[in-house]
């Protein structure tokens, strides 16, 4: 299903100024538009906005077929015809060629230039010719390395481009005849090569491979793998088969295929590699690897139309790493690594758009309106002219490479609007006539032609068009020039521009509620991050301005999905996260009252409310948008109202709103331990000790530990990467220490804190400098040993607690408070203490030991001081300091 909205995504209109009616052209690079008609090439600088300037002609050998330019070594590569001969041409350095009378240096391919010609190289134009044993019917530069992959009948020849050094400071470009790629079964009508990736398409087929540059199956560089004979005999059977049935009263129609992975090497076309070349070994191709094999079948009323059943626009579109599009981290490196492939082609009626690196897939199907007749394929949109009209559509390039480039997208950390949305046309822009179409950087460069008398031709066989080899390879001439002709540029509006049309236009939709208004502020999102993805054309100030509309889509990404009750609505929080807002500024864009003036929550909101706030953020809510936060949960999901007071966000909450609420759930029958110590903590906040008296007295000391494992952030928060105890763990440090102690040793039961935090927390809770121990750590290091903690190492339990004794001892320092256990609560629960040495009792009983704490520690100190002795070097260091700590006693 295509959707269709009525936008403006083409902006300013010029004329190319030509001299004659052009047959071919195609554009790339900065600024390079290039115009062949006849034997003459006319190149073109486009550099904005009415601002077509001619830059050079120069002659060519015959007739331009065609032509293709690489930005990569800034060459045009053609194939033209003379005297029904046709060549292969490469036109190099063709920027410093002022007049059509210039000298022009001609050489073939891999011609070794001397030093001494170096400087007539440098400033002139060259031309390299490429002989090839047969006629080429079609050309591809890769885009990333500028290689070119040249089709002919039964072959595909590889020119690596390289650079030969004349000297220090200059090189020339050439090429390298360094892979043949025989095939069978197929005739190349249209190719495309990128980074070892090639597609190629018949009439009625479409063939992906990827040429593999590690070696298999013990392959060598020069070797030739044959076909198999079980292959061999399957290709002769099915070319006997066709030739017995193809006669005048028959014609062969296959079914449709579809062969994905290495499933499409059994469509019945093979290749053979043949290395010529002397390349690296890391740039040698050593087999092919299937991807894709797709065959169509034409529709039975056509077959007099031998234009309505042929495949067209085959591409290869590349998507390179960029790097976070959050970040303005700049790309030191210079080349361009492939982050996603794509693949495009198209019948008349309907378009295919695959993605074919990790995983071939099929993303995305294109209904035209009319029949069409060329489409160009770009990062953020597709262009399908038909006779009367220029369509634009959308594409899913960039949500797949998304994920591709991200592996935290589809997260509570970040999203993207999935591959699988339905496309839709942006625009069905009139224009009369036309008849071909190319497309580099924002430009779309447009033929158009009058129709001339219809003039009727001779309409060829159906069976030659059904048939794997029938003419579709051979190069037809371009017609004669007429008259009524016009080429013109049009410039594609800058991405922000339509990004802000499209949002306008999602308003109209925004009070229905419908999927309209999220199809496209999604289709507004993709388009700026397909923009942030090419990134090589941006300035500065461009990016700058697509990352604050990235920001900002983000932000209406998510209010519609916190406002709309869908399955979806969970986006609402990673996009939030994503569009940089704080959670004040999303309560103040939420939409609170309904068209009859009632309130409701939508779940979008409530999640992503709910996770913030869980996520300790370092944002305190306002009291007013506090209590506005408590009466959402309190209405929507009144059992995380207990856990929501519990954030810090919420700091600034009135207690008595809180405390209003959370009588409500008692009475409502909803009530529980945490709302018990939530009430106790809210009272305490106000300084009503007698409410908070009561509730602490309202349930068991291990209900209330219970409580504080459920919810953590009633004892420990943290605010800005800090540890920070409330209120409530101050109270209770002061009046129920057991019940702290416990709670903490509790959390770490169940892994809501570490061993680190929980000593951080006493140490801080106590006032403590980090030398100091407070004797609340004490009890709970005892408390671990007593719980046997898995995740507490009992040889650095054993140190810690041995030092603490030992300092206290040596310098007479009493515990800050009262142990909350004796040396016999421990040795009557703990099997690490045994029973006191009589040499230790006779110490403990002598009169010289009146202070009781000091009695304690003694007794403490020397079971788990022995109990370790030889496990820890540090362990006997300290029991030669005790053991005179207890002489000079």
């Amino acid at each position: 299903m295509v959707q269709l909205y009525n936008l403006h995504p083409f902006g300013s209109q010029q004329v190319v100024p030509c001299k004659l009616e052009p047959e071919r052209f195609c554009g790339g690079g900065r600024d390079a538009l290039f115009v062949a008609a006849g034997c003459k090439v006319e190149a073109f600088a486009v550099t904005g906005q009415e601002l077509c300037q001619p830059r050079c002609a120069f002659s060519t050998l015959g007739r331009v077929l065609c032509l293709a330019y690489s930005e990569a070594g800034d060459y045009l590569a053609t194939i033209e015809e003379k005297n029904k001969a046709t060549f292969l041409r490469a036109y190099v350095n063709w920027r410093s060629k002022r007049t059509e009378n210039c000298r022009v240096c001609i050489r073939m391919v891999g011609h070794n230039v001397e030093a001494p010609f170096s400087e007539t190289y440098k400033d002139q134009m060259s031309i390299i010719e490429m002989p090839l044993s047969e006629a080429p019917l079609c050309i591809s530069c890769c885009p990333v390395k500028g290689d070119l992959l040249v089709g002919c009948t039964d072959k595909l020849v590889l020119f690596s481009l390289k650079y030969q050094i004349i000297n220090e400071e200059f090189s020339i470009l050439d090429f390298e005849r360094s892979l043949i790629i025989h095939i069978d079964n197929i005739i190349p009508v249209e190719i495309s090569f990128c980074v070892g990736y090639v597609a190629l398409m018949s009439d009625l087929e479409v063939l992906i491979v990827k040429l593999e540059s590690d070696p298999k199956n013990g392959e060598s560089v020069n070797h030739q793998p044959h076909k198999t004979n079980n292959s061999m005999k399957q290709t002769e059977d099915v070319h006997n088969e066709t030739l017995q049935l193809e006669s005048d009263d028959f014609v062969i129609c296959q079914k449709p295929m579809e062969l994905l992975g290495e499933k499409s090497s059994q469509s019945g076309v093979s290749f053979t590699l043949e290395s010529t070349g002397l390349a690296d070994e890391k740039t040698k191709y050593y087999h092919v690897q299937h991807l894709l094999y797709k065959r169509f079948a034409p529709d039975i009323s056509s077959y007099v139309f031998s234009d309505d059943i042929k495949l067209h626009s085959l591409q290869l579109l590349p998507i390179y790493q960029t790097g976070s599009l959050t970040s303005d981290r700049k790309n030191l490196s210079q080349e361009k690594e492939l982050l996603s492939l794509f693949c495009f082609f198209s019948l008349p009626h309907v378009g295919y758009l695959y993605m074919v690196v990790k995983s071939v897939e099929l993303m995305s199907v294109y209904q035209y309106p009319e029949k069409s007749q060329q489409a160009v394929l770009t990062p953020q949109f597709l262009h399908v002219i038909a006779s009367n009209n220029l369509q634009c559509f959308t594409v899913r390039c960039s949500a797949a490479a998304a994920r591709e480039e991200d592996p935290y997208v589809d997260t509570t950390l970040k999203a993207c609007p999935p591959v699988s949305m339905d496309v839709c046309a942006l625009r069905i822009q009139l224009f009369i006539g036309l008849k071909a179409i190319c497309h580099f950087k924002n430009h779309l460069i447009l033929l158009t032609k009058a129709d001339p008398e219809a003039v009727p031709e001779r309409r060829e066989s159906p069976k030659r068009l059904l048939s794997r080899k029938g003419t579709s390879g051979k190069l037809k001439s371009p017609p004669v020039a007429e008259a009524g002709w016009n080429l013109y540029i049009v410039d594609t509006i800058s991405p922000v521009q339509l990004y802000k049309e499209m949002v306008d236009y999602s308003n109209t939709y925004k009070t229905a509620k419908t999927q309209s208004c999220i199809h496209l502020l999604s289709e507004a999102h993709l388009l700026v991050r397909a923009a942030l993805m090419d990134a090589n054309h941006l300035e500065p100030g461009e990016k700058a301005e697509l990352l604050e509309a990235f920001k900002e889509s983000c932000g209406h990404l998510g209010d519609c999905y916190s406002r709309l009750d869908t399955q979806y609505s969970h986006l609402a929080l990673p996009y939030y996260k994503m569009s940089g807002l704080s959670m004040a500024e999303v309560l103040a864009r939420a939409d609170w009252l309904l068209e009859d003036g009632s309130q409701k929550y939508e779940r979008g909101l409530i999640f992503y409310i709910n996770h913030s706030l869980y996520e300790n953020l370092d944002e305190e809510l306002s009291e007013e948008l506090a209590a506005k936060v408590v009466q959402m949960f309190h209405v929507a999901e009144p059992k995380q109202l207990p856990h929501i007071l519990c954030s810090p966000s919420m700091k600034n909450i009135n207690p008595l709103t809180a405390i209003s609420y959370l009588s409500k759930l008692d009475t409502s029958g909803f009530s529980s331990i945490l709302v018990t110590l939530t009430k106790a903590a809210m009272a305490l906040k106000m300084g009503d000790l007698d409410m908070h008296r009561n509730e602490m007295k309202s349930h068991p000391e291990m209900k209330l530990v219970c409580g504080f494992i459920l919810e953590p952030r009633l004892l420990i928060q943290q605010r800005k990467g800090q540890i920070v105890p409330t209120k409530l763990a101050a109270h209770l440090k002061d009046t129920q220490p057991g019940l702290l102690v416990a709670s903490v040793l509790g959390l770490q039961k169940n892994n809501k804190i570490g061993v680190e935090e929980a000593d951080s927390f006493f140490k801080v809770l106590c006032g403590k400098d980090e030398d100091i121990i407070p004797q609340l750590l004490v009890d709970l290091w005892e408390a671990q040993l007593l719980a046997g903690l898995p995740d507490v190492v009992l040889q650095e339990l054993f140190f810690k607690l041995t030092s603490q004794y030992i300092w206290r001892l040596s310098k007479r320092q009493p515990p800050d408070t009262v142990p909350l256990r004796t040396s016999e609560d421990l040795i009557n629960a703990c099997s690490h203490y045994g029973l006191v040495y009589p040499w230790v009792n006779v110490l403990i009983s002598s009169d010289s030991l009146v202070d009781k704490s000091y009695t304690e520690d003694l007794s403490k100190l020397q079971l788990p001081l022995f109990h370790s002795w030889s496990h820890s070097q540090k362990t006997v260091s300290l029991a030669s300091v005790s053991m005179s700590c207890v002489r000079r006693v």
